[in-house]
């Protein structure tokens, strides 16, 4: 789904947040959308290898070569915007330790960048016969170890995230489970506290009595659930 881009996909792009403010918080990204942004960065670490592989098979005499690393750039290229900007699914930079990574001293937007220029240049000169492309081969081959690992660095600063969002998203349900507790407990008192007055009212009370004893059914059930929900979250 979200991780499943279209070389020629069109990308809604959303402005690049490079400064301190931006238009969504970690809160605010599901579990799910965590999860999409780590497959996609994780993909483009392989993305990258496959580029860097079939455009130096193109010299070895491998016909599809280049038309395979052709399309695993414009997936990589794709990738990457919707990484960086965000589109109608992803959110784009939304933190601050990820606006670092790309546009801080590590400089990872740049870097790719001029990875995917270098990438064009060396297959259009493999297409041409340029006398060039065997240099940009070369320079291709020294930036593969490199790309690699920023890319991994990047995959991890979205998992590193997506860890303190599970902690956080714990937290908060844990906390909200202790209050639906504390309710319960308290309907519970005034359910026992309205059986004691309804049997001391006698007949008058009888219908009364059956109220309250239904509420003491009912928060007796949310312990239940509280439990329950407790438990999975656990897991």
């Amino acid at each position: 789904m979200l991780a499943d881009l279209k070389p020629h996909q069109t990308v809604k792009h959303h402005s690049v947040a490079q400064g301190h403010h931006f238009k969504i918080t970690s809160s605010e990204v599901s579990a799910e959308t965590f999860g999409a942004l780590i497959n996609l960065a994780g993909r483009q670490r392989m993305l990258s290898q496959r580029i860097v592989l079939n455009a130096v098979l193109s010299t070895m005499g491998h016909e599809t070569a280049l038309e395979t690393a052709r399309e695993a750039l414009a997936l990589f290229k794709v990738s990457h915007a919707a990484l960086v900007q965000g589109n109608s699914e992803l959110p784009g930079v939304f933190f601050e330790e990820l606006r670092l990574v790309y546009f801080g001293e590590i400089e990872a937007d740049r870097k790719i960048t001029e990875f995917t220029n270098l990438v064009e240049k060396a297959i259009s000169a493999c297409e041409s016969g340029f006398r060039t492309a065997p240099d940009l081969l070369n320079e291709l081959g020294k930036q593969a170890t490199p790309i690699v690992a920023l890319l991994n660095r990047i995959t991890v600063v979205y998992e590193d995230e997506s860890k303190k969002h599970a902690k956080v998203q714990r937290k908060q349900h844990h906390e909200l489970m202790s209050s639906i507790q504390n309710i319960a407990k308290q309907a519970r008192i005034v359910s026992v506290n309205a059986q004691i007055v309804a049997a001391r009212a006698g007949e008058v009370g009888r219908e009364f009595a059956v109220v309250a004893g239904e509420l003491t059914n009912i928060t007796a059930k949310i312990d239940e659930l509280v439990r329950v929900a407790v438990g999975n979250v656990a897991v």
